[in-house]
């Protein structure tokens, strides 16, 4: 008798709405916060035009981010639009507050753009994007001065300020993260997807990058840690327990697995009945997504 296969995955990336959540009540966004920032906004967004052009000005006379942005001769106007009507929506959501879970979304998306993902393949180091939100901070507090604003509502509205951009920020490189593993790797696998998880991607297929040797497991996670939208419809989480003799107490961490109906198949064979998610991927096999149904 044959072990059953293995179609368990570990350590996916946090979801970013779940995320997003568990940040912004760790770090306290409190109403007397949010009513603080409100009270600035409006000095802040007579400003938002100056700091939209000033920042990629800025960018710009930097010889490390022109060289970046590919603006060594000076910058593409086309490519300078694109990234300030970017920046502009930006600013205009984190101006009115926004704490939705669409946002949440929308900002581990900005890290997957850094991360070379855009439609114009721009890297740009982690190390900038702390930067940028470094300067946006700075800009806020010297706008705040400016206006001549209650040294204790700037104080206040600081605090906030701070609080909220930190967590924009995590959310960001999330996504950053998460694009950075889905290249790693010299071996290149199609994912073809099917059905609704077409929808809930986007695409029909993509391609996921392992190292030679890497189990079938790897991919998945990678996948769904970057479409972490997708885990929701085909994965459901157990528990799985560990025990540890140097520990009073078991510890739990959460394992998923394929919902009921859905299938990945490898070169055609579906790992429910052979190989499982421990199967090594090789340069020229393929994977298949298939939700229930089909």
């Amino acid at each position: 008798m044959t072990d059953s296969p293995v179609l368990t995955l570990h350590k996916l990336a946090p979801d970013p709405t779940a995320e997003w959540r568990q940040l912004l009540d760790f770090m306290v966004l409190s109403a007397n916060d949010r009513m603080a920032m409100a009270q600035t906004t409006e000095t802040l967004l007579r400003r938002a035009p100056e700091l939209v052009v000033g920042t990629y000005d800025y960018l710009l006379s930097v010889p490390e981010t022109a060289a970046i942005l590919g603006w060594e001769n000076g910058a593409d106007e086309a490519h300078l639009a694109e990234r300030r009507q970017f920046f502009a929506v930006w600013l205009a959501r984190t101006l009115g507050l926004d704490t939705s879970e669409e946002f949440a979304h929308y900002l581990f998306m900005a890290g997957k753009l850094h991360a070379a993902h855009g439609p114009r393949k721009t890297f740009v180091p982690p190390t900038y994007i702390n930067g940028a939100i470094g300067l946006v901070m700075a800009s806020f507090s010297t706008y705040m001065l400016e206006a001549d604003l209650p040294a204790a509502l700037i104080a206040k509205a600081s605090a906030g300020w701070n609080k909220y951009l930190m967590a924009q920020l995590h959310l960001m490189l999330l996504g950053y993260e998460v694009a950075m593993a889905i290249d790693d790797g010299a071996v290149a696998i199609p994912v073809t997807l099917y059905a609704r998880m077409q929808k809930i991607v986007g695409k029909d297929e993509i391609v996921v990058h392992v190292h030679d040797g890497a189990e079938t497991a790897v991919l998945l996670q990678k996948f769904f840690s970057y479409y972490p939208q997708a885990r929701h419809d085909a994965l459901e989480t157990v528990w799985e327990s560990q025990e540890n003799e140097e520990e009073l107490w078991e510890k739990v961490s959460p394992v998923y697995v394929p919902k009921f109906g859905w299938r990945v198949l490898k070169n055609g064979r579906d790992l429910n009945y052979g190989g499982g998610f421990t199967s090594p991927l090789h340069a020229g096999d393929t994977i298949a997504i298939f939700p229930p149904g089909r």
